[in-house]
């Protein structure tokens, strides 16, 4: 990548609609406006971040389209380069051709996130707020929404830099020691540099066991429905979607395949499944579709168990359970508006009883899966302490493991250079959070999310 070329992209999606976008970002960029842009009131040089009226004419001054302009001098602006937007009308046509002129009057058309990847490289965001750009671009409910901007807004960012800065201090510590070997460690720095390595220590594994909630509030969690024929799991799934998606029928065997269906509750993303019902069968579609249920249960986040309350946990509903023990699990009883035997529930497992047909229960459903699948979500985010990307864990696991044996040599007396290493290894972990110990491929592989324009 040549951040000395002048790039541009449309900045919309595709499509016909009343303005669309086309972004213009780097050195050229004055240049191109003065270029193509007739302003109607020319009466002056162009003002940062004030829109003009005029029209966009060819390299042969014919007029393409009546446009509004607007001119963002760097470094204050998004990539922290010159850049230009020219609002045109959303004619796929109209779009094309002021594209086609530009790039023939010498700009570069940018890859997918190539305006975001600048801003990086300028030193106008750091990586996790390059991600949280595509995150916010593809959030699928409010709290995946939210999670995003936290990020945007460098949530991640202050906190790894503080936790960096601590590492950093500790290790100035030690290599002061390293340069001056005939000194002893100060009992007293040796107590701080121990407590610092415990503290960083809970941080890291705190921050690394929030990933599966902020996963679920980024991706959307799994939820398989699975029970016995006729216990009412289309009719939920349908209560869950909001529509027939599921045929209800009480004759048994009627779902013969998975159904899936994306949905939101209480603000999260969920993937729910529909299954065929739990039974031996001499029918072979129907047997598929048991096998194809059970084999959904690797990808399941939860299992939603439903049984018939009016007939009690039977030994089928027994044998499906156990076929569940991997996963996590909301027992459902359903059908809780008829005459119910007065056996005790069992207990140790989440529980629910609900009526498909009254809808009684239906609404403590959301709050009971949020409860099992992210217990601490509300505290977490509030605190905008929230690990969503893989990567992140990733470095976050390979710097408390460097942590780990830097205690260890500490405690074993060992030299102090070995020590050293460990902490730089520390810091070079939370660096690839943030982008600033980040290898080109990974660059390139987080920026090939983005969409063109972006």
């Amino acid at each position: 990548m040549d951040i000395n070329k002048t790039i541009v992209a449309i900045a919309t999606g595709p499509g016909e609609y009343g303005v669309a976008i086309l972004r213009v970002s780097g050195p050229l960029t004055l240049i191109t406006l003065n270029a193509f842009v007739q302003r109607s009131h020319k009466k002056e040089d162009w003002q940062a971040r004030t829109l003009y009226h005029g029209h966009f004419h060819d390299a042969t001054g014919e007029v393409v389209d009546e446009i509004m302009a607007v001119y963002f001098p760097g470094p204050h602006s998004f990539t922290g380069e010159d850049c230009g937007e020219i609002h045109c009308h959303g004619g796929r046509i109209i779009q094309r051709r002021i594209l086609d002129v530009l790039i023939q009057g010498g700009l570069h058309l940018a890859p997918p996130g190539e305006f975001t990847r600048r801003a990086f490289l300028n030193g106008r965001i750091d990586l996790s707020q390059a991600e949280a750009v595509v995150d916010l671009i593809h959030a699928r409910s409010e709290s995946s929404r939210r999670l995003a901007v936290a990020q945007l807004d460098g949530g991640i960012f202050r906190l790894v830099t503080a936790l960096r800065h601590q590492v950093a201090e500790t290790l100035a510590l030690i290599e002061a020691y390293v340069d001056f070997p005939e000194d002893e460690i100060d009992p007293a720095q040796e107590g701080q540099i121990a407590a610092t390595a415990t503290f960083l220590q809970q941080e890291f594994t705190r921050l690394i066991s929030s990933y599966e909630q902020g996963r679920i509030v980024r991706d959307g969690a799994s939820l398989l429905i699975l029970g016995r024929p006729n216990v009412g799991k289309s009719s939920l799934m349908n209560l869950l979607v909001g529509e027939e998606r599921s045929i209800v029928s009480a004759l048994p065997g009627t779902t013969r395949d998975t159904i899936e269906e994306s949905i939101v509750l209480s603000g999260l993303p969920f993937r729910i499944i529909d299954s065929a019902g739990i039974r031996d069968s001499d029918d072979l579609v129907e047997t598929l579709g048991v096998q194809r249920a059970f084999a959904k249960l690797a990808q399941a986040d939860l299992v939603l168990l439903v049984y018939d309350a009016s007939v009690g946990f039977t030994p089928a509903d027994e044998e499906i359970l156990r076929r569940c023990t991997q996963n996590p699990l909301l027992l459902i009883a359903n059908k809780i508006d008829l005459p119910c035997p007065s056996n005790p529930p069992l207990s140790g497992l989440p529980q629910l009883s609900i009526s498909c047909r009254d809808h009684a229960g239906i609404d403590l459903l959301p709050d009971k899966i949020q409860e099992i699948l992210a217990p601490d979500l509300a505290t977490e985010m509030a605190e905008g302490a929230l690990i969503c990307d893989l990567r992140h864990k990733e470095a976050l696991l390979q710097a408390r493991e460097a942590l780990v044996s830097f205690e260890r040599l500490m405690q074993n007396g060992s030299p102090l250079e070995l020590a050293a290493c460990e902490l730089r290894a520390v810091l070079t972990a939370l660096g690839e959070i943030t982008g600033e110990t980040t290898n080109d491929d990974i660059l390139d592989r987080i920026f090939s999310r983005f969409c063109i324009g972006k």
